[in-house]
């Protein structure tokens, strides 16, 4: 069993679980007194924006365990926002990367006001209510998680609850999922099945994606010279983590970052 295997594997039980601690028609009424209130667009975000950077806040990983067990989410997305990230992602997934819905509402809290993707690996249309729940602006759907039409349904939900969506698509049989005209269109660098890494990944495949498609670049991007050589390409988002959380001062090193773009 491959990582990505044993993980959806481990979600379908732990959602089981939220709906036991949260039934679902609590969480629908919950949403439903929310749906009058928009949440920023992180689609218009990252086409307005020089950077196109989405900065995430990410604790942990599977291949190489924690990146900073210390981090907190009432710090370091603030810290992103006010260094010039044109948005964040927020990893939610607890058992794997460390994360939980919590760190985004608390995000909320310290005054973060950009669009947040909710980064998690959704099977289930309760997460989606999850992330529109906790103050996600735009959920991420995994290609290689879900049949075409589990993905447009999901895509149909999210729209309904007013979240954009980041689909991600990591091989060419893939690609055939950006039909369904996701909000964002994400190739990934990182095969999820080995966790291998390879940003030469997003110039193969960004010529085969629709040309009105807004791209977004995720993984494996450490050097503003990336960035350049992917915005040549088509791309206008550019999704990283590790880069910035491994350094002591995250914020700081995406200003850094930004400023030798």
């Amino acid at each position: 069993m491959d990582i990505l295997q044993d993980i959806v594997a481990h979600k379908r039980l732990e959602v089981e679980q939220f709906k036991q601690q949260l039934p679902e028609q609590e969480i629908h009424r919950r949403v439903e007194a929310l749906l009058d209130f928009n949440v920023p667009s992180i689609q218009q975000a990252l086409l307005a924006s020089e950077s196109g950077i989405i900065a995430e806040f990410k604790r942990r990983s599977p291949s190489k365990g924690w990146i900073k067990e210390a981090g907190l989410a009432e710090e370091i997305p603030l810290s992103y926002q006010q260094n010039g990230a044109a948005a964040l992602s927020i990893l939610t997934d607890e058992h794997y990367f460390g994360g939980t819905d919590e760190f985004i509402r608390t995000a909320r809290h310290s005054g973060v006001n950009i669009p947040i993707l909710y980064k998690n690996f959704i099977i289930d249309e309760y997460q989606l209510f999850q992330a529109r729940l906790c103050g996600a602006s735009a959920a991420l759907l995994i290609a290689a998680c879900l049949t075409k039409q589990q993905c447009e349904t999901l895509l149909r939900t999210a729209h309904e609850l007013g979240l954009e969506v980041l689909l991600e698509m990591h091989s060419e049989p893939e690609l055939e999922y950006a039909e369904l005209e996701p909000d964002l269109c994400g190739i990934n660098n990182r095969n999820l099945g080995s966790f291998v890494t390879d940003v030469q990944n997003s110039f193969r495949l960004a010529e085969l994606l629709p040309d009105d498609a807004v791209k977004v670049s995720e993984s494996g991007i450490s050097s503003p010279q990336t960035i350049r050589d992917l915005r040549a390409v088509g791309f206008r988002g550019f999704l990283i983590g590790e880069t910035f959380m491994k350094e002591s001062d995250p914020g700081v090193a995406l200003n850094q970052f930004i400023t030798k773009l």
